[in-house]
């Protein structure tokens, strides 16, 4: 007899076959199926609690499904859908989740009629590739002002914990931070929008700064706290007395030689401040550290400073008041230094903030929000990134397109339409990826209140009256309606690449027939 042969490490596990494709397609479905309940004005919140106690009240997807620790190799597929969505376009992440989910499903459905996996991949990129038609033809031939891009960013932001009152208020912000950090070309840079939060005031207080917030307060109490058209260091060094590269000692005899030293490490320390003082410098801030002596030496000299402050401030500052980050105080220039209208510190609570504002170069803006407790700052904060990043992917990723379900019904209806051309058994796939697509509406329907299957029929009869249909909020239920006329509008971008995002995912899952796991 043969002696048995083993390969794998003992305790490892084995899944192939049709059991593989059921656990990842279930895995999959449940991960979808955990946000699916957020999607729309009208989704509900999650609250996520961890190990330390720690809560998250928030319906967004990525959030939600980044709190939720998921472990299933085949269900952390779905989180990185949601991940490379928010990164790319940063909306859209419950839609690309629960399409993945959808599209695994109506899979499901074709493996039990014997379609192979492969067959089915073929058709789920063939519906893509229509999915994209659709959306290019769906892209709205509006000019991209003020107005348009509000409704872009208050679109993106309705039923996040914004309110509706506080809603355009919002949304005008933005729009306001992107078109302010712009160049000729209209393009913005996303580093240059900063979202700082603080509660002790309700969200309608909130403000966009034209500069940039740093959560530091002056490093000596005699410095001043306010300085006006002000000369700006940026410092990437420390002022202290320096010390040598290597351990070294010295020995004193006498007390002259005591005070000799003294004098010398006095001298150096205010050397630092005289050399400031004597370039114009109003406000220094420093990377790393400051001397309790230095400090005071600028106190006494009127300049304010700030220690300790994170590279990234730093890099924001630079780009807001056009400073250039200095390593040595030797042989600085006036171009070395950069301007700004104020800087200012405000007292919030038992915390101050310094607000560096009106740069020469002023191309960076915060977006300072408020609210009432932790929660819902946080839950603003995600929000407002998210009205920052769609409104930037209107400008610079291809325009327009009408929300509330209205692109999902003209995706879905195209797809149908060339699925007939389509041979063999792949136009099975062709038309369960339309299946899918019509979820989306379908959930928003579901969520708004309306009853989900007459609402899809009416969608439907509706696009084909008007060639535009959607669920527009009103009451305690929705309607069908013209989206674009109740200014919902979505970026092109957010569906091009849930469908793309979202269809990559569903079909890596569907080609996976073995599952090998180590203890």
């Amino acid at each position: 007899m043969q002696q048995p042969m083993f390969i794998l490490a003992e305790g490892s596990q084995r899944t192939h076959g049709q059991a593989a494709q059921d656990s990842n397609i279930r895995a999959g479905k449940a991960v979808a199926n955990a946000v699916r309940t957020t999607l729309g004005p009208r989704g509900m919140d999650k609250m996520l609690v961890d190990s330390s106690g720690e809560v998250v009240i928030t319906n967004d997807g990525a959030t939600i499904l980044e709190e939720m620790d998921i472990e299933h190799p085949a269900a952390q597929m779905i989180v990185e859908v949601a991940e490379t969505q928010e990164d790319e376009v940063g909306d859209g992440t419950t839609t690309a989740a629960v399409l993945t989910g959808e599209l695994l499903a109506r899979a499901e459905d074709l493996l039990e009629q014997d379609l192979h996996p492969t067959v089915i991949v073929e058709g789920y990129h063939e519906a893509a590739r229509l999915a994209r038609e659709a959306i290019d033809a769906q892209v709205l031939d509006v000019d991209l002002d003020d107005e348009t891009l509000v409704k872009v960013a208050e679109s993106s932001m309705t039923g996040k914990g914004t309110g509706d009152v506080t809603a355009d208020a919002l949304a005008k912000h933005v729009v306001s931070a992107v078109r302010h950090v712009a160049d000729e070309n209209g393009t913005a840079d996303r580093d240059d929008i900063h979202v700082h939060t603080r509660t002790g005031a309700s969200s309608s207080a909130t403000e966009m700064v034209e500069g940039v917030l740093i959560d530091k307060e002056p490093a000596n109490d005699n410095m001043p706290r306010k300085a006006e058209d002000a000369t700006v260091a940026i410092l990437d060094m420390k002022l202290e007395v320096r010390k040598g590269e290597v351990d070294s000692e010295y020995n004193i005899t006498s007390v002259d030689q005591l005070n000799a030293a003294i004098e010398a490490e006095d001298r150096e320390l205010r050397g630092y401040a005289k050399t400031l003082k004597e370039a114009g410098v109003d406000v220094v801030f420093c990377t790393k550290k400051i001397d309790d002596r230095v400090a005071g030496f600028l106190a006494d000299a009127g300049i304010m400073a700030y220690k300790s402050v994170k590279s990234s401030d730093a890099k924001a500052l630079a780009r807001a008041t056009g400073a250039k980050r200095l390593g040595s105080l030797s042989d600085v220039e006036e171009s070395d230094f950069g301007h700004v209208d104020t800087v200012r510190v405000e007292k919030f609570g038992d915390d101050e903030l310094t607000f560096v504002e009106g740069g020469e170069a002023a191309k960076a803006v915060t977006l300072f929000l408020r609210g009432g407790t932790e929660h819902v700052v946080d839950e603003l904060e995600r929000a407002m990134n998210d009205a920052v990043d769609v409104v930037i992917a209107a400008v610079d990723k291809g325009g327009v397109v009408p929300g509330a379900g209205a692109t999902e019904i003209a995706i879905s209806d195209h797809i149908r339409s060339e699925a007939a051309g389509i041979e063999g058994r792949k136009q099975l796939a062709v038309e369960a990826f339309a299946d899918a697509v019509d979820s989306l509406p379908r959930t928003l329907a579901e969520n708004t209140g309306m009853d989900p299957i007459d609402a899809l029929v009416d969608l439907r009869a509706e696009f084909e009256r008007e060639g535009v249909a959607g669920i527009i909020s009103g009451g305690r239920s929705g309607e069908i309606g013209d989206p674009v006329e109740a200014g919902i509008i979505d970026p092109a971008a957010v569906k091009r690449e849930a469908v793309q995002s979202a269809t990559e995912a569903a079909t890596m899952i569907v080609r996976i027939d073995d599952v090998i796991a180590a203890e």
